[in-house]
């Protein structure tokens, strides 16, 4: 299910990135509970704390920020998590991508094995380390999508369509997505400056989102590769961490006192603390329902 048909002229960045969020909704607004608590319906995952590339509008352009550190989710933490989540009978969906490359993570086929017992799993990638070898290995696991994004041109489209077609897997797997636009286009992604991390482009005043609410840690969290759980992807200079996973159950960390102060206080509009002071992220785009569920629980 290509976004980009073939030979076709690119799309406008914005309908790209509006054909993801419409995409992804049905997913994030799947509504589960757990002791009549809401669960999450989106968990991301930083298997690697590595990217082959630097690309200026990511904090990995500076080394000083986000360098490569090579460290790397270990398979005791993948079972941790799947143990911990099948407790709570989780259905929600994992995004392999994170702070960094999920495909130079070598344990990827076993996380994939691992958590599709669960939930669907995604991947978002830059397509660098795929080969045909590598596509069928994808297709093979259980990967409910793979989404490639294209940084160096269009005629990026007709490479991995090649690749695909020879791969003999169809199209349904795959999601070509045009990143590959100048500044003037916000470089074809939705710019922020992940929390206060990093500033390029024309991106909205942080003033501006002062007393906005925001619905991320109703829906989402992020899992870093050694267990460390944050409250959204934004935050990559990783100040707040909600808890560990390998010291605790991941149910009592997402319902936790420190994930349920960030929540509360985002669900009111309050952005007062770190990282959320300094971030500039709309995040009312997705998690409405979930948004409205706490709000029940904490009686705003």
């Amino acid at each position: 299910m290509s976004q980009i048909g073939h030979n076709k002229p690119p799309l406008d960045p914005k309908e790209t990135i509006k054909k993801n969020i419409v995409r992804r909704k049905p997913i994030i607004d799947s509504l589960q509970f757990y002791k009549n608590i809401p669960l999450p319906s989106w968990i991301e995952l930083s298997l690697i704390d590595t990217c082959n590339r630097t690309c200026s509008f990511c904090p990995r352009s500076d080394e000083s920020i986000a360098p490569n550190t090579h460290q790397k989710m270990e398979r005791l933490l993948i079972d941790k998590m799947h143990n911990d989540l099948k407790d709570i009978n989780y259905k929600g969906a994992f995004c392999l991508c994170g702070y960094g490359e999920p495909l130079l993570y070598k344990d990827i086929n076993y996380t994939i094995e691992k958590l599709s017992d669960i939930g669907a799993v995604e991947i978002i990638t830059n397509g660098d380390p795929l080969n045909k070898q590598k596509l069928i290995e994808i297709y093979n696991s259980k990967t409910s999508r793979l989404i490639i994004s294209l940084y160096d041109g269009p005629e990026q489209l007709d490479y991995f369509k090649k690749m695909i077609k020879e791969s003999g897997i169809g199209q349904d797997l795959v999601i070509l997505r045009d990143r590959w636009y100048s500044d003037k286009k916000d470089y074809g992604v939705k710019l922020t400056n992940r929390a206060g991390t990093i500033s390029i482009g024309n991106q909205p005043d942080v003033e501006n989102f002062k007393d906005k609410k925001c619905f991320y840690p109703s829906y989402s969290v992020l899992i870093d590769w050694n267990g460390d759980i944050f409250l959204c992807p934004q935050d990559w200079q990783r100040r707040i961490s909600i808890g560990n996973l390998m010291q605790k159950h991941f149910f009592d960390i997402w319902n936790g006192a420190i994930m349920n102060k960030y929540r509360s206080n985002l669900l009111n509009g309050n952005r007062c603390e770190n990282p959320c002071k300094n971030c500039n992220a709309d995040g009312q785009i997705q998690g409405e329902l979930h948004a409205k569920e706490w709000s029940k629980v904490y009686k705003i």
